[in-house]
């Protein structure tokens, strides 16, 4: 145990993944309720919080960043939209490299390195530097949400996954959070360049508590070098899948519609007859502790009842609240983004959960595969969502966000009909 903690934690995170597993061998997987579940689900609450801290910390300051860089709204969602479209395309690399050099270590490089680069980048005032630094903070973090899942698919005992994806979703939503709440009371006290600092020492703190906390990979098997015809085989196999395909586009539609209303819930929130400032703007935002509630009773509530009814329920959830955010008033606005932050979450956790079960191999490639799309969606729909807002006000912004869940609707629909049809064969 000594020689344990002596370990520096890049030392312990190159050597945490070497475990050989013997070809053919039963998977060895962590029980629910044993001490290495609970290590991992803390491992991987703190991984969310870091990546979703990171990512999203910019969304209430775009208001912020449009005034002191003298750029459009549309411009300043780049700050967001760059970050998580690079995030998206590494994540699709992420999963493969992965396979190469191990997931923990892979993990806990990116969050150093993405958290070093937030810590840059409000020393910086030129506009495309900043955009620049951003786009890179993207590109690194690509190594924690693909892997983060794979793992959990891996290690984690099948009737203990979806509860264990839904801590870690909840600590996304911690993140999430913490980037939109912690910045805006920051930036009221000290400017939005100290608060963005900040986050970033927050996420450096969290990289340090998850590579002690996080296990060895038991199940997970290496393969030395980059081998390109596996991994197009790979990626190829699960977008030939009869299901995974429509839980890719709920990801992309979903998150596509969460990310415009909070995009510019903020130019909102900040103009006549509301006029908030950026600190209360973003106590508003607390209604994120109802995503990380509702991801973690949905991953539950899925190994019980099925994945179909509850996916589905998150998605009508997530419609009511847009609508709700179309009313006049203040509360109006707050109820509306409260549910359908709840909604979100339930479907996402559904949905990245799914994913693990329907993948019978390569299970990082399907998971980069499905977060590639969910980052997509957010980068694409949300720099769309400022065209919205220019040009028809938030009646245009709400009305784009429910043609997005009504997509994912369809979706989620005829993934449930495919599941009882499956079912009934069997």
């Amino acid at each position: 145990m000594s020689a344990y903690r002596a370990k520096s934690p890049a030392a312990q995170a190159a050597n945490d993944d070497i475990k050989p597993v013997v070809a053919g061998a039963e998977p060895v997987y962590t029980e629910p309720g044993s001490p290495e579940f609970r290590r991992i689900s803390l491992a991987l609450f703190l991984a969310g919080y870091a990546t979703f801290s990171l990512i999203y910390c910019v969304q209430p300051l775009l208001p912020e960043l449009a005034r002191d860089f003298a750029v459009s709204p549309a411009s300043s969602s780049l700050a967001l939209s760059l970050t998580t479209g690079f995030l998206a395309f590494a994540i699709l690399l992420a999963g493969a490299v992965s396979e190469a050099f191990g997931r923990k270590q892979l993990m806990f490089a990116s969050m150093c390195g993405a958290s070093l680069l937030n810590l840059i980048a409000p020393l910086l005032s030129d506009w495309h530097a900043f955009l620049v630094v951003r786009a890179l903070e993207g590109l690194i973090l690509g190594g924690v949400p693909a892997v983060a899942m794979a793992y959990l698919a891996e290690e984690m005992h099948p009737r203990g996954l979806g509860t264990t994806m839904g801590i870690y979703i909840s600590g996304t939503a911690l993140g999430g959070m913490s980037g939109r709440v912690v910045i805006g009371i920051l930036t009221d006290m000290f400017g939005w360049h100290l608060a963005l600092g900040a986050m970033g020492a927050l996420g450096l703190l969290a990289a340090l508590g998850f590579v002690i906390l996080l296990p060895a990979s038991r199940n997970f098997v290496r393969r030395p070098g980059f081998q390109l015809s596996y991994h197009v085989r790979a990626w190829e196999g699960h977008l030939r899948h009869a299901g995974l395909p429509f839980v890719f586009l709920i990801g992309a539609f979903a998150m596509g519609c969460f990310v415009t209303v909070y995009n510019y819930a903020g130019f909102r929130l900040s103009a006549a007859p509301y006029d908030l400032s950026q600190g209360q703007i973003s106590l508003i935002f607390v209604v994120y502790l109802c995503g990380m509630v509702t991801s973690s009773i949905a991953g539950a509530m899925s190994d019980r009842i099925g994945r179909g009814p509850v996916l589905l329920a998150g998605i009508l959830i997530a419609g009511v609240g847009v609508a709700l955010t179309l009313l006049s008033s203040l509360w109006g606005m707050i109820g509306g983004i409260m549910v359908l932050t709840s909604g979100f979450f339930v479907a996402h956790s559904v949905a990245s959960g799914w994913v693990g079960r329907m993948a019978k191999q390569s299970k990082g490639h399907a998971s980069s595969l499905y977060l590639l799309a969910y980052y997509l969606g957010s980068s694409i729909m949300g720099s769309v969502g400022g065209w919205f807002w220019s040009h028809g006000g938030w009646d245009a912004v709400a009305a784009f966000a429910g043609a997005l869940l009504i997509g994912a609707a369809i979706c989620g629909t005829y993934l449930w009909q495919a599941a009882r049809r499956a079912e009934a064969v069997a």
